[in-house]
């Protein structure tokens, strides 16, 4: 009886496919962010989720909308090392279930060793080859050979192996050994195991370590080679008869698994050779084509058809990773006060539930609890056993046991802890299922993703949320079964993703537009460019290019622009027979724009995700934000090992080790509890150092004009704090009701608040873009930014002012050049005139400024301690008076050297005046905000 055709599905540009045909799949442009298709492989077709995949009777339920792919790996994918061939590609035990709207067309991919002429397959569209294999988990490489190559095993396990897959997965030492004919021990003629086995130095023959005699323990050292018995005697008598030593045979090149050489020359082109290779048939087992047969693999194991065939690691298990305990410790070398481990006290019983009553246990389960959900919860299970166990041992009745409590005392914790997880809010179980989305089964990423739950939560959460999912499914498959077999589920499947047309191919391209690699200006199809181009659009030949092969120049000559070009035409110096033998042009593979390298982390300042290198994330406190946001230049190779400037300062102590904001209301903290401040899940974790070595806030500084930088560029050395005036800190802040510490304006309405407080509250953080006004005054500086050109202005707006028209940049918005809008803000109206004076000058004329004000316009001018000019305690007035005086000097140190002297108002009428020096009425000063503002800069 002839087999049945094989079930195939049309995509969407015409194409057939079918189980095991290689496929490009890839979401739309804006879920990919600009990522080149991945290639897989077509394990099965699959409905829609929570129908079964067949019917009662056997046959497929449809309609199929989804697909089971086993993935590969292009090799920059996993490693930084650059490939220059673009079709190479790496396999991997790794599947996962996709949308059948996210295939995009055909391809196919071959082992290297069914590749007769490599030169030409690669030439040919759509084509890839692999000789390795990529483990995810163990994050290492397997050489790939075939199963029929394998010599060096047993008759029936090499025919059980041969008959089941295609393919071998073996670590590259291996391939040798098992490649090579088959070895038996030549004393018990059965097989030698590369692990198990020895090989004499002069006669070339295997034994087994255990059928030596003396047996042997290990394998000779590195560099030592072993003789049997019979080749050591002989050796013996040569060297006592003075024999001159025969010539050790040499052994033969052991085989690999690396194809025949060719000759050279140009290979020999035959169409139907290459389309049999096409089609050749892969032998599958469960659906896989190749399994692990290497270092820790036992022969036997093989032939269990549900033995696992992914790779594997070394055990943990042996002295080198456990520590050598001596069999019986002797009683006197144990110190008095540590009792022996075993004993009553030394242990805590967890159930004894062998030992009561079975009816008694249920009796008792169903009076603690009338829901039935707690019932099945293995935490609460797992308590209400150990809380019945523990009235048990004390002799207590079951009627004292309480399961109200959530919290329960082990015995070897000083504290509480709960024996079931807090319950998750629903916006941290929709962040979860986001992540889980993105990031898979990879739970330290998805961890990341959530923020606030710690690792051990996150595991146990996904099981419990995957069984619940499980749960539903089966759910639903009963209902499908009992409704009948036209019954079909109403699940609720996902919506399918656009078409990439849609997103990825630019339908109105603007004029004169240039492809942004090889700057060619004439292609029947527009594409879209990943981040990083000139011109934001590539051609169709590079645009395909990218998507397929994540290369720019896979065809170095564009053959539409060629047939195009006008060939009667012929420059001066060109022969006129046609053109002379030239080189052939070098091809460097496109490594400038890579895609994105997964985890993807989240900034704490945008929420938004982004690669590793555009977002930091620091090593010691995890604190995560963009690298333009806090002044860093992102260097590939100091990545991973970034430390923030706080962190930093805890090492070097260039700074203070009090991370107090100058500008900020003075935070009251508990110094009992050792917190970390400013808190890594907040922006204003991002701090800078003043030139006093004090800290600001970089949003702080950024937001409030008087400050500037010693180096904009890096956000360091904040300079200015003195200069703010005085009702930016008399000013009580609308949001915490607080005088102390720097205010801004919102740029809507009247209210006043401190930076720091308004990001709390959610305010919007923007900048905006205003047209310059001509003014000979006060030149303006001008600033490009995505198309506009302008005065970058800073913009806070209260989160009540939903309708304000205000075009406002995010912080974090980035231009083509990578620079964020806070960069480029700084770096254009931040930066101090470092190259006229020196930062100590700079420092003396803002206290001169204060100075000159005090002492001219007294009226008008701000005083420093809060006070206005007239007050009973002004600077200003005191400093005028002082500067008027002979000499004076203060009557509490007899100091004569203050920047100011203050009048003392409170002396007697009719005695001379007397004077304070600053330092002296700092200490009697009530509030310290001016103060502070001084001392910090």
């Amino acid at each position: 009886m002839p087999s049945p055709p094989p079930f195939k599905i049309t995509l969407k540009n015409g194409e057939e496919v079918k189980v095991n045909d290689h496929v490009y799949c890839s979401p739309s442009w804006g879920v990919r962010d600009g990522t080149p298709y991945s290639v897989a492989r077509i394990m099965e077709f699959l409905p829609a989720v929570g129908t079964p995949i067949l019917d009662q009777h056997g046959n497929r339920n449809e309609p199929i909308t989804r697909v089971r792919l086993a993935w590969y790996y292009r090799p920059s994918d996993v490693s930084d090392r650059t490939v220059a061939d673009c079709r190479l590609l790496l396999a991997a035990i790794y599947s996962e279930v996709c949308e059948l709207s996210q295939l995009r067309s055909k391809c196919y991919v071959l082992h290297r060793d069914r590749i007769s002429d490599l030169a030409g397959w690669k030439r040919r569209t759509d084509r890839f080859y692999f000789t390795r294999l990529f483990d995810p988990w163990l994050r290492k490489e397997f050489e790939v050979i075939p199963a029929a190559t394998v010599r060096n095993v047993p008759t029936h396990i090499r025919e059980v192996l041969v008959s089941r897959y295609e393919y071998i997965v073996a670590e590259r030492e291996v391939v040798p050994d098992l490649t090579d004919d088959l070895r038996l021990c030549d004393t018990c003629e059965k097989w030698c195991p590369p692990a198990e086995s020895l090989q004499c130095d002069r006669c070339k023959k295997f034994f087994h370590m255990e059928c030596v005699n003396p047996p042997m323990l290990s394998k000779p050292s590195r560099g030592y080679g072993w003789t049997c018995a019979p080749c050591s005697r002989a050796h013996e008598e040569e060297v006592e008869g003075h024999d001159v030593r025969h010539l050790t045979p040499v052994a033969p090149k052991p085989k690999t698994n690396a194809p025949a050489a060719r000759g050279r020359g140009r290979p020999r082109k035959d169409r139907v050779l290459a389309e049999k290779e096409e089609n050749v048939e892969i032998k599958h087992f469960k659906m896989w084509p190749f399994r692990y047969f290497g270092l820790y693999t036992f022969a036997e194991d093989t032939l269990d058809p549900d033995d696992l065939i992914f790779p594997r690691a070394a055990t943990r298990v042996g002295p080198k990773y456990q520590a050598t305990v001596p069999a019986a410790p002797g009683v006197a070398d144990r110190p008095p006060d540590v009792e022996e481990r075993g004993g009553e006290s030394t242990i805590e019983v967890l159930s004894l539930v062998n030992e009561m009553l079975p009816a008694e246990v249920e009796k008792q389960k169903q009076l603690l609890t009338r829901s039935d959900k707690l019932r099945c919860s293995v935490d609460w299970l797992t308590e209400c056993i150990f809380r019945l166990t523990d009235a048990w041992i004390n002799k207590k009745e079951f009627s004292a046991v309480s399961m109200r409590s959530p919290m329960r005392l082990q015995k070897f914790k000083k504290a509480e802890t709960r024996y079931a997880d807090k319950d998750w809010s629903a916006d941290e179980v929709a962040a979860f299922e986001d992540a889980i989305q993105v990031h898979g089964a990879e739970l330290r990423a998805v961890r990341e993703e959530v923020g606030t739950r710690s690792m051990y939560e996150v595991v146990r959460f996904y099981g419990h949320w995957k069984n619940s999912k499980l749960g539903e499914e089966n759910v639903r498959i009963r209902l499908a079964r009992a409704n009948g077999v036209d019954e079909k589920v109403g699940a609720t499947t996902r919506e399918p993703t656009p078409e990439d047309e849609e997103g990825s191919i630019v339908l109105e391209p603007p004029r004169n537009v240039s492809c942004g690699a090889c700057r060619t200006r004439e292609s029947d199809v527009w594409w879209r460019a990943p981040k990083g181009f000139p011109t934001g659009v590539l051609c169709d030949s590079c645009g395909l290019g990218w998507r397929k092969y994540a290369d720019l120049n896979v065809r170095p000559i564009r053959e539409e622009v060629v047939s195009k070009a006008k060939t009667g035409e012929k420059r001066e110096g060109t022969p006129l027979n046609g053109a002379g033998p030239s080189k052939r042009a070098k091809t460097v593979s496109s490594q400038a724009t890579p895609p994105p390298v997964a985890p993807q982390l989240r900034c704490v300042a945008c929420q938004c995700n982004g690669p590793m290198g555009k977002v930091l994330r620091c090593k010691q406190c995890q604190f995560r934000v963009h690298a333009g946001t806090c002044g860093v230049t992102a260097d590939p190779a100091t990545v991973e090992s970034w430390v923030c400037d706080l962190c930093q300062n805890e090492k070097t102590l260039e700074a203070s080790l009090i991370p107090d904001c100058l500008l900020c209301p003075r935070t009251r903290r508990d110094p009992k509890k050792k917190l970390l401040y400013p808190p890594t899940d907040s922006y204003l974790r991002a701090c800078k150092p003043t030139e006093g070595q004090a800290w600001v806030h970089v949003l702080c500084s950024a937001f409030i004009p008087e400050i500037n930088y010693s180096d904009a560029a890096r956000l360091r050395l904040v300079e200015g704090v003195s200069a703010i005036p005085q009702y930016r800190w008399q000013n009580s802040c609308t949001l915490c009701d607080r005088d102390d510490g720097a205010v801004i304006q919102c740029s809507e309405c009247p209210a006043e608040f401190h930076v720091s407080c308004a990001w709390k509250h959610g305010h919007r953080f923007g900048f905006e873009m205003q047209p310059i006004k001509n003014s000979r005054r006060e030149p303006a500086t001008s600033v490009e930014w995505k198309g506009l050109a302008g005065q970058m202005v800073p913009a806070v707006i209260c989160k009540g002012h939903v309708g304000h028209k205000r075009q406002l940049f995010d912080i974090c918005d980035t231009n083509d050049l990578g620079e964020t809008a806070l960069q480029v803000y700084c770096k254009n109206y931040k930066q101090a005139p470092v190259a006229q004076t020196h930062g100590l000058l700079r420092k003396a004329r803002r206290l001169d400024r204060i100075l000159n004000a005090a002492s001219g316009d007294v009226s008008s001018a701000a005083s420093v301690d809060g006070d206005s000019a007239h007050g009973s305690n002004g600077v200003a007035g005191g400093a005028a008076n002082g500067a008027g005086s002979a000499d004076p000097h203060c009557y509490r140190c007899r100091t004569e050297f203050s920047p100011f002297f203050h009048e003392v108002t409170n002396a007697p009428q009719g005695e001379a005046k007397s004077w304070l020096c600053h330092k002296c009425h700092s200490d009697t000063r009530k509030s310290y905000p001016v103060i502070i503002g001084l001392g910090a800069s």
